[in-house]
């Protein structure tokens, strides 16, 4: 449901740039006899010239994509921060003041290993599914108190009034490209490409590719916990990036930042990828710079031990 939420909304805002282009949405790929709704299917279709380009949230893209291929457009961001969403019986109550040993459903290791070490009165346990499927677990059992979900995804669902309190970096660091949408296309469909490169977001773009070179330049990925916090203010660009043992007792965390003021440069449009984002409309002086930014933010870590924590994080997230 979440999927076609977002597909929808992207291909209304091409209906609206492109009023004469028409758009058919194709909601799955079929593979044989079974009915597939991954990153992975997407990319075949797209291969296979089944469809012109795919909607997907970024942070579910890998930040190396199959050569032929490339996000044509990132668009707006949403909040990227995660949300706390109470069983029922929990109404009015926060992580900090539900009861100790309360169990808090979450698939991501990021979010465990950070919030264990923030609240370590409180277990945390897998939930698998769906936004829908994970609501109905919380709702209809009792094994959770409270699961934590990403807050665009809610918002895209229209269910924000289940949201009981928004986690700021403070309490949990947010996943490399959370709450942006983007749009893949092959790189050699230059019409294609140029219609869709409307739809980005220029902040939103320079945010990504940061946070995308540090994910990248860390081999890290969602086996083991990665987060980062962007900001774009007076045109610096800013990265907190970090990196957590699974029970969040080890860690490092270091910020940088950088200009991405383009001084009003005009530069020729080129089909330069940076971490497989394609942003013809955004200065390439600026791209290139939260690249570096996020290279070397990740390299600052790497210098002071990071790929251990990861590596030793990786093997235990393994082995479970």
């Amino acid at each position: 449901q979440l999927a076609r939420i977002q597909t929808d909304y992207v291909a209304e805002k091409l209906k609206t740039l492109y009023p004469d282009v028409l758009l058919e949405i194709v909601a799955m790929s079929t593979i044989g006899d079974k009915i597939l709704d991954t990153a992975l299917s997407k990319v075949t279709s797209l291969f296979l010239n089944r469809v012109d380009l795919v909607v997907h949230s970024l942070k579910d893209l890998p930040t190396t994509l199959p050569n032929g291929f490339t996000i044509g457009a990132v668009l707006q961001r949403e909040s990227p921060h995660d949300a706390v969403v109470l069983h029922p019986k929990n109404s009015g109550l926060t992580l900090d003041t539900l009861p100790d040993g309360s169990v808090i459903g979450t698939s991501s290791l990021r979010r465990a290993a950070q919030l264990k070490k923030k609240f370590p009165h409180l277990e945390f346990k897998d939930i698998r599914g769906n936004l829908n499927t994970r609501l109905k677990k919380l709702d209809e059992k009792e094994d959770y108190a409270a699961i934590i979900l990403a807050a665009a995804g809610l918002k895209r669902m229209g269910w924000e009034a289940r949201v009981s309190q928004v986690l700021g970096p403070e309490d949990c660091m947010y996943a490399v490209g959370q709450g942006a949408l983007a749009v893949e296309v092959r790189a050699r469909d230059c019409d294609i490409l140029g219609m869709v490169s409307t739809l980005h977001h220029s902040e939103t773009v320079l945010r990504c590719i940061a946070e995308r070179a540090f994910l990248r330049r860390l081999e890290g990925g969602c086996s083991v916990p990665v987060a980062v916090n962007t900001e774009v203010k007076d045109s610096v660009l800013s990265l907190t990036g970090a990196v957590y043992s699974l029970d969040g007792a080890d860690s490092l965390k270091e910020a940088m930042e950088t200009s991405v003021d383009s001084g009003n440069k005009v530069e020729e449009s080129a089909d330069i990828q940076h971490v497989g984002v394609t942003a013809h409309n955004v200065p390439q002086c600026a791209q290139v710079a939260a690249e570096k930014l996020g290279v070397d933010l990740a390299d600052l870590l790497l210098s002071k031990g990071a790929m251990e924590i990861l590596t030793t994080a990786r093997k235990l997230n393994d082995a479970r």
